[in-house]
């Protein structure tokens, strides 16, 4: 299967490992795209790409990007949609709905999302969706054995709109635990500072799936403090509560989970090390990159232009 991968130049995340796991199975013929090359893919395409060399085309951009070039977008053939922000299409946010909005100008289009019940939402609406999750680089984080005294503590960011539920909840706990809220520069730093955690907690709250930081924090040998993304979510992922995760949905459950374990120093040992399992075998980017290529061999969906009664319909919002 000859695919060309469209991804961004330029982005926070280091996503190295994931697109060498999808080059792994399948003839993958990456191009990293400026924001400007983002900006004009219709002439990108036009200067650089020969669709019919391919079987599949797969788009990996910024969201806001690709909205705007939707009529481009639509003559692509043999288009998939790799998306890690479509929860974002069911939160209260500046994205919410628009998503589906998009991606019913590309009915034909396979759209793998990141999220079990977001790509179950999305299905249900019609589209065909698949769900891969996140998962982690396993080249640059993994358990360094450090001393782990930093007992509570989570690492990232507060800032986007998107994470409101995020700082608010991580803040509540600050007031009644000794709760480090720290930032680090990504790789080596980064590592070392997660094995120097024993309970991270994260709180994904409102987005309704796991971001990559829970199984970073897995895989580094923290006990994931995770808040609870429902049983159906969990069930996709193979996370179970105190054995292999420690789910919860209030700041009153979290401090009584805490205080399980800190009296149980074995039980906290059982679930860092069940955690650690788990994400090795089954959310390394080598792993993800594997089941991304499978859900992208089937055959797609007939690619059938819109008439321009759908398309008329489409531009009111109809």
């Amino acid at each position: 299967m000859k695919v060309l991968f469209l991804v961004q130049k330029e982005q926070r995340a280091i996503l190295d490992r994931l697109y060498d796991g999808i080059a792994e199975q399948c003839d993958c013929d990456k191009r990293e795209l400026t924001s400007a090359e983002q900006d004009d893919l219709r002439g990108y395409f036009r200067k650089h790409v020969d669709v019919t060399l391919y079987d599949r085309i797969v788009l990996f951009l910024r969201f806001k990007k690709e909205i705007r070039q939707v009529r481009f977008i639509q003559t692509l053939p043999n288009l998939v949609i790799l998306e890690h922000d479509a929860y974002q299409n069911y939160i209260p946010c500046k994205y919410t709905g628009k998503f589906s909005a998009h991606y019913r100008k590309l009915p034909w289009a396979r759209v793998i999302s990141s999220g079990f019940m977001v790509s179950e939402r999305l299905r249900d609406e019609g589209f065909d969706a698949h769900f891969v999750p996140k998962g982690y680089d396993q080249a640059l984080l993994q358990n360094r054995q450090r001393e782990r005294d930093i007992e509570l503590g989570f690492v990232g960011s507060l800032n986007s709109v998107a994470y409101a539920g995020r700082k608010a909840m991580l803040e509540s706990v600050a007031e009644v635990e000794n709760l480090l809220i720290t930032r680090t520069k990504s790789g080596e730093e980064y590592c070392e500072t997660l094995s120097r955690i024993r309970y991270f907690v994260s709180a994904d709250v409102g987005m309704g799936e796991y971001m990559i930081k829970n199984f970073e924090a897995m895989a580094c040998g923290c006990v994931l403090f995770a808040y609870d993304q429902g049983e159906a979510e969990n069930r996709a992922l193979g996370f179970v509560d105190m054995q292999n995760i420690v789910l919860y949905r209030t700041r009153d459950e979290l401090k009584e989970k805490l205080a399980v374990l800190r009296a149980s120093p074995q039980l906290t040992e059982a679930i860092s090390l069940a955690g650690q399992a788990l994400v090795e075998q089954r959310y390394t980017f080598r792993a993800v990159g594997h089941a991304i290529v499978d859900a992208m061999r089937a055959p797609l969906r007939k690619h059938v232009p819109l008439s321009w009664k759908e398309k008329l319909r489409l531009s009111l919002g109809l």
